[in-house]
């Protein structure tokens, strides 16, 4: 078995180094970090967990819940959002418990199984909600915690979080779709109660008022994020207003089903019907027509989210913890001049 000793012997560092650079403590040159936690790989060092654990009061653990009511497992965002939560996660020597909940009293159930039941080290919260309770638990339990996503513009964002500029975004899709002449343009957003549908809502007003355009409340629609709920909308929507020429969506599966309800019309997208997404996941890229869509880096806010949810666990100094990337729009065959 190998031992920190002969980490020691190997890197040239002392024992207390090897310690503190596997142990993620902040007073450790990160390139010597780094050049330790390679030559642990290297020799198959293991650590001793339970001791280990004891001496940390942590488990290494870190907790993700995922709201079960959009088939997240199969959700392409989610999957991203997974993947760089746990590549990094892996990285920084940290194993990661996820469950998947209804949003409710079972999920509220689990998130005090997890913290207070001592299982996690700490949590990340996904896709935040108006008033939530969650967060407000976490917060009470004085529990450290990254959240995907701010509060609702009306609420103020008291904790750590990592966010796309959503309502840039959706404004910037919408600006396009005008630029290409389209006049009836509608909205397809997700439920009312998740924190980040105003944003995108006033995304789109914002952009119709720029051009002088008005603003139909009967061209708004709330749906499932999922791409039948999209497909339904937008069934509902051409039956109603046959003279729609843009279709402005929150996310990509709700702008796939749109796609998929126009082509069974007859449609072509791109031509008849301009259509456009929110997320570039990556099934938007190879639909056909391929999506035009607004490109989150989703992947890459999982990664920073944990990062920053290890320093507030660790007590490391904090430079930013409230944090708004830039969304861009990716243009694609889905939208084009309008006829």
């Amino acid at each position: 078995m190998v031992k920190l000793k002969d980490l020691a012997a190997k890197t040239g560092y002392s024992v207390t180094t090897i310690s503190r650079a596997l142990g993620g403590f902040s007073d450790v040159n990160e390139q010597t970090r780094q050049h330790i936690i390679e030559t642990a790989r290297q020799l198959g060092y293991q650590p001793h967990e339970p001791a280990r654990q004891l001496r940390s009061q942590r488990t290494q653990t870190i907790g993700l819940i995922i709201p079960a009511n959009d088939q997240s497992f199969s959700n392409d965002f989610f999957n991203l959002l997974l993947r760089g939560i746990g590549d990094a996660a892996a990285s920084a020597g940290y194993d990661l418990l996820i469950s998947a909940q209804t949003p409710g009293a079972h999920e509220m159930d689990a998130y005090r199984r997890f913290v207070g039941g001592g299982r996690v080290d700490g949590m990340v919260v996904a896709r935040t909600r108006q008033a939530d309770e969650r967060i407000e638990y976490l917060k009470h339990m004085q529990h450290p915690f990254a959240v995907s996503g701010r509060s609702a513009p009306t609420e103020e964002s008291h904790f750590p979080y990592i966010d796309a500029d959503s309502q840039a975004g959706i404004r910037e899709a919408t600006a396009h779709l005008i630029a290409l002449g389209h006049r009836e343009i509608a909205l397809l957003l997700p439920p009312p109660e998740l924190a980040y549908t105003e944003y995108r809502r006033r995304g789109y007003a914002e952009a119709l008022v720029n051009a002088g355009l008005p603003y139909r409340t009967d061209y708004v629609l709330h749906g499932d994020l999922l791409r039948s709920g999209g497909y339904a909308l937008t069934d509902d929507l051409l039956n109603r207003f046959p003279e729609i020429t843009g279709i402005v969506c929150a996310n990509d599966l709700m702008a796939l089903g749109a796609m998929n309800a126009a082509q069974k019309r007859g449609l072509v997208v791109g031509h008849d019907l301009s259509i456009t997404g929110f997320d570039d996941i990556p099934p938007a890229e190879f639909a056909h027509p391929a999506l035009t869509t607004v490109h989150q880096p989703v992947y890459e806010i999982g990664q920073r989210l944990l990062h920053m949810l290890v320093q507030l666990i660790t007590r490391q100094t904090q430079p930013e913890t409230q944090i708004l990337l830039p969304a861009r729009l990716v243009v694609r065959e889905s939208t084009g001049l309008r006829r």
